[in-house]
């Protein structure tokens, strides 16, 4: 750009931010403005013999203010007026302006355009990158529509300077991402790809970025960039830095250049041109060897510059996964990185070696570095660099290794850091589980591993362990003494409990014999664990129990005991009473025949992929391209070892139509010692029966059950575990669904469960929490053989105090026996006390059904725990002292008092829990900070325990009361 013209310095304007300057407060600057502002307005409207230079100075003023944070509603027809002016100076200032303040459904918009094409007809070049540069900047609908077809043509132009053709270029890269059906296509796109041959370099870089987004829309197109690639990098990388003066940056020549090629050739397979396949190899492996070079200088920027490149290379050597020669001196560079000072550079390398690791050519060369990697594992300060590291030891496990691997996962688990603790739990999961050849080493480590991570632990995990238990009678007996020995230790997580509950409910008569795990030790051990857990635990203990009734007939009356409790036949939880009532009746009803047969061993499951594998899957998972495309990824050819035989994998499959292998070697599985009626296949049917159907696919039924004269136990034949044994019926005819009775009280403590279920329709809702953010993703199952048209989820906008905000469904329509997600951004803008609610409405077969659901979105979602000492507490507890800050309420025990209990339901309300606070160790004290758009409240609490009056005490102070109260509310009855 030419430099402003002398004498152009604007003294007023100096003047004017320099009195903003030496303002002493606030009030001051504001007067200053306003006086400014009132003086700016009445030359705009008074005095009609401004000049070009005033003009330029008041906008200039008004752009200051504006950029000082004040509102400016006046001046915008001003600086549309410096554009038609032909100096320099004026005609950059209103542009500026226009890009900076002006609203772009400004009724100026039109005089605006017509003003930006006179400049883009004119023949001179600081005028048409002005233009450009605007057209750029304000990247709207109607600056596309408008300059869809100049752009191209000032981009192609034999004219056109080379400034021109780089802004050009990038302008036209701006408004394809505002509308990309605008793109250039036909006679453009050979000009277009042609650029990359032009001979100067920032040109080549302005139109590799271009060329880069239309090869993503449409990569057929465009497939002749391929070899001008290629050998404009060939240029590149065979010369010395003294061959690009002007675009070599320290002495590594034009780094961002080679990035783009490089980047640009990965959107497409290697090239079948045997010539052009050689020369880019060449280069590549030119690459690799400038980077074991030594430094040219010891300037940070060389070798960022140098490892940029280098990186890029390896990213595309790793794309085309056809170079076992490359592949190698990939990952031996990397090796190199992984002791290096520089943390980014260990990162990266980690993170490379990652995908070197799939690739069969590779493999081997990855394993060498294990030690370095286990040894990062351990020393690394950084936890992204850790992560990376068991990213690394999970993708370079094999049969060979796995051993070694695992234990080293495991001992890190320890120690790990708690957001990270999840995945490492699924990955030592699958590595266990695939490489298993002795199924007892698999039995230790899964047991080891709910011992040492039980909190993050899924679901899907410990079914998974039950699955290949029940389908390996080899490994049963095993796995009921190894789980009876674990569930002896003093602090058991539950998952363990439920984990012990199934098998010794299934295999504890294998053990049996020996007197340190006689029937009744089987059962008191279990029972001690009872009133520790939660009640979904206590349901399989229930079905646990009544089988040992089956199993181990000496202990029946202490199992019918049990059952006839008080806290088991009224308990407060439906599920539980339901149990404790038809258990004990069909113990004292059912003759042994009947026992036998209803409660008899589980079948062997069917096969089925594994749904941990799955969620690994679903995590490596590319998000959606922003093109709108799902981009086909090629998978690397792969050998499979499965039972001592190699298996090949398909070369190229979409990602979404990856089928995970099953690992376990089900088809060697021995047959099971008792005979089975042939399973029939069950659908689901509630969601008790989740736990039994492991996988999420259909259920083995078990034998038909024997029936019973004159008896109504039809609730009784239904598998222990909470699956029935017939068949559901098919639903003929839809009624549709006006009003629901959802349970979503139920998920005070919980995140992830069944929100609302009847014979047609079924609704999963898993919440995620941050601050004041949370996103829920609600799970809609179609029951019924009838397809659900027009499906749609709106806000109801009950509460103004909970925003929700439904994300776009990618169908209206749920199939029969399949399902639709959708999912939910909530804001917690104040505190509230109404849940919000949803409109959920789908026609079927002529009828319209709408209802409202209610979202368990509680107050105390949006709670984080806070630690503090004790004199902090009670300072902080005094403060909190003035009228309605304090909510208190006495009431009387549901639950036997439990002190184990009390905190694990305090911290699972979101509560911290103090220990050594409260004077009397029997009481509980804690804090946390409730987060809100708003602001963040902070809240104590006080739970004191009367053991004699089996009475609770509950004190909550918060600075707002209705705060206070609310999680009073929320409280009451939870313990």
């Amino acid at each position: 750009m030419t430099p402003p013209v002398k004498g152009d310095g604007m003294r007023g304007l100096s003047v004017f931010i320099s009195d903003i300057r030496n303002c002493k407060s606030r009030e001051a600057e504001i007067k200053r403005i306003n006086k400014e502002l009132a003086n700016i307005r009445t030359k705009f409207k008074g005095d009609k013999t401004l000049d070009g230079y005033q003009k330029k100075k008041y906008v200039c003023k008004l752009l200051f203010i504006f950029l000082l944070g004040h509102d400016i509603d006046f001046g915008q027809k001003e600086a549309v007026n410096l554009l038609v002016s032909n100096k320099y100076t004026e005609k950059q200032i209103g542009y500026l302006f226009i890009s900076v303040i002006l609203n772009h459904e400004s009724d100026l918009m039109r005089l605006i355009i017509q003003n930006i094409k006179n400049d883009l007809s004119s023949r001179n070049p600081i005028f048409i990158t002005l233009a450009l540069q605007c057209i750029a900047n304000i990247g709207n609908r109607e600056m596309a529509d408008a300059f869809a077809q100049d752009i191209p043509k000032l981009l192609v132009s034999g004219d056109t300077l080379d400034t021109v053709k780089q802004s050009a270029a990038l302008c036209l890269l701006k408004l394809i991402r505002t509308a990309p059906e605008l793109m250039p296509t036909g006679e453009w796109t050979t000009r277009i790809i042609h650029l990359l041959n032009d001979q100067h370099l920032g040109v080549v870089t302005a139109a590799c970025s271009l060329i880069d987004i239309l090869v993503k829309r449409n990569p057929e197109e465009y497939k002749a960039c391929v070899s001008l690639a290629v050998s404009r990098l060939s240029r590149i990388v065979t010369s010395t830095y003294t061959d690009f003066q002007d675009y070599t940056y320290y002495f590594v020549p034009a780094p961002w250049l080679s990035v783009k090629i490089l980047r640009l050739l990965q959107n497409y397979p290697p090239p079948e041109d045997p010539s052009i396949k050689s020369r880019l190899n060449e280069c590549l492996d030119t690459i690799l060897q400038k980077a074991q070079e030594a430094l040219k200088s010891k300037k940070l920027q060389h070798s960022n510059a140098k490892n940029a490149v280098l990186f890029e290379a390896i990213n595309l050597i790793i794309h085309i996964d056809s170079e076992p020669n490359l592949l190698v001196k990939a990952c031996n560079q990397l090796g190199n990185f992984l002791s290096h000072k520089d943390t980014n550079l260990r990162y990266l390398a980690l993170e490379s070696m990652c995908l070197l690791a799939t690739s069969e050519f590779s493999h081997e060369a990855v394993k060498k570095h294990q030690e370095t990697v286990i040894n990062a594992l351990k020393t690394e300060r950084d936890i992204s660099v850790r992560q990376r590291a068991v990213d690394l030891l999970y993708a370079m496990c094999d049969r060979t290794n796995a051993e070694e691997i695992v234990k080293e996962m495991l001992a890190y688990l320890e120690t790990a850091d708690y957001h990270i603790r999840e995945e490492m739990v699924l990955k030592v999961a699958i590595l266990a589980e695939k490489y298993a050849v002795d199924y007892t080493w698999y039995v230790d480590i899964m047991l080891n591993l709910i011992r040492i991570a039980g909190d993050y632990v899924s679901e899907e995990v410990w079914y998974r362990v039950i699955q290949i238990v029940v389908n390996r009678t080899d490994v049963q007996g095993y796995a009921a003494k190894t789980v009876f020995e674990a569930l002896q230790a003093p602090a058991c997580h539950e998952n363990m409990v439920k984990v012990g509950g199934y098998i010794l409910g299934e295999f504890g008569n294998l053990i049996a014999g020996d007197p340190r795990s006689s029937p009744l030790v089987q059962f008191e051990l279990l029972h001690s664990k009872y009133h520790l857990c939660s009640p979904q635990t206590r349901c399989l203990l229930l079905s646990t129990y009544v089988k040992f009734i089956n199993l181990f007939s000496e202990i029946k009356q202490q199992i019918q005991h049990v059952l006839k409790q008080e806290n088991n036949l009224k308990s407060s939880d439906v599920e539980i009473q339901q149990r404790s009532v038809e258990y004990l009746q069909l113990s004292m009803i059912a003759d042994a025949d009947v026992l036998a047969t209803v409660l008899e061993e589980m079948p062997s499951f069917p096969e089925r992929e594994s749904s941990i594998l799955s969620s690994i899957l679903q995590k490596k998972k590319p998000p959606m391209e922003t093109i709108g495309q799902k981009e086909e990824k090629i998978e690397k050819t792969t050998t499979n070892v499965q039972n001592g035989h190699e298996a090949k994998l398909g070369q190229v499959q979409s990602i979404a139509n990856v089928q995970p292998v099953d690992l376990i070697g089900l088809n060697s599985t021995p047959p099971s010692t008792k005979n089975h009626t042939p399973t029939a296949v069950t659908p689901l049917k509630s969601d008790q029966e989740a736990l039994l159907d492991i996988f999420g696919g259909p259920v083995p039924a078990p034998v038909q059950s024997v029936p019973v004269s004159n008896n109504n136990l039809d609730s009784l034949f239904s598998d222990t575990f909470g699956v029935p044994t017939q068949v559901v019926s098919e639903v003929s005819q839809f009624n549709p669904i006006l009003s629901i009775q959802d349970n979503h009280m139920q998920f005070i403590f919980t995140n992830v469960d069944t929100l609302f279920e009847n014979e047609a329709l079924k609704i999963f809702i898993k919440c995620e929490f941050k601050q004041n953010l949370a996103r829920l993703t609600l799970t809609f199952l179609n029951k019924t053989n009838f397809v659900f048209q027009n499906f749609s989820v709106e806000s109801t906008g009950n509460n103004d105090l909970v925003r929700v905000l439904p994300r776009a469904l990618e169908t209206n329509a749920i199939s029969s026996q399949s399902e639709l997600a959708q999912i939910l951004n909530v804001e917690c803008v104040n505190d509230f006390i109404e849940c919000p609610q949803v409109l959920v409405q789908f026609s079927c077969e002529g009828t319209q059904s709408k209802f409202e659901l209610n979202l368990p979105v509680f107050l105390n979602k949006f709670f984080d725990p806070v630690q503090m000492d004790s004199q902090t507490f009670f300072t902080r507890w005094k403060n909190l002292a003035n009228p309605g800050q304090e909510q208190q309420k006495i009431f009387k025990a549901n639950f036997p008092i439990d002190k184990e209990r009390n905190s694990q339901t305090l911290i699972n309300f979101g509560w911290s829990s103090l220990t050594g606070i409260d004077p009397n160790p029997e009481n509980f004290c804690g804090a946390g900070i409730i987060h809100t758009s708003t602001q963040q409240y902070g809240c104590l609490y006080r739970l004191e325990p009367n053991r004699q009056a089996q009475m609770y005490r509950l004190t909550i102070r918060s600075n707002k009361e209705s705060i206070s109260k609310r999680l009073v509310e929320l409280l009451d009855n939870q313990f």
